[in-house]
């Protein structure tokens, strides 16, 4: 599991049920049942460099796209509109890809989300 030793199976298996039906995919909800809001910024900091897939130093949509997926292989793609979203979300300086600060701020946002 490439989160093993960051994210626990059973959180990152509750994330993915949370956002199992298209259209379904809340960041805020699924970085929380992740268990990712919680984590120190190194590591989420090695969480984005996983998802960041091409290693260019950020996440395009591409990327975004596949990001449950990168949590388990079992999981959907986001559907476009999904995929939309996140990235209007985390892309805070309008140049269509979210990089290491965007995203740790979109994680840190998260933390907005009450208790799930």
């Amino acid at each position: 599991m490439a989160f093993a030793g960051i994210l626990s199976d059973a959180d990152i298996s509750a994330a993915i049920k949370s956002a199992e039906v298209k259209e379904s995919f809340n960041y805020k909800t699924f970085f929380a049942k992740s268990g990712l809001r919680s984590k120190a910024r190194t590591e989420v900091r090695k969480v984005f460099e996983i998802l960041d897939i091409d290693k260019s130093g950020f996440i395009e949509e591409s990327d975004a796209k596949l990001l449950m997926k990168k949590f388990s292989n079992n999981a959907r793609k986001l559907t476009d509109s999904e995929t939309k979203n996140l990235m209007s979300a985390g892309d805070s300086d309008g140049d269509g890809k979210i990089g290491l600060d965007e995203f740790l701020a979109l994680v840190e946002a998260s933390s907005d989300t009450p208790n799930i």
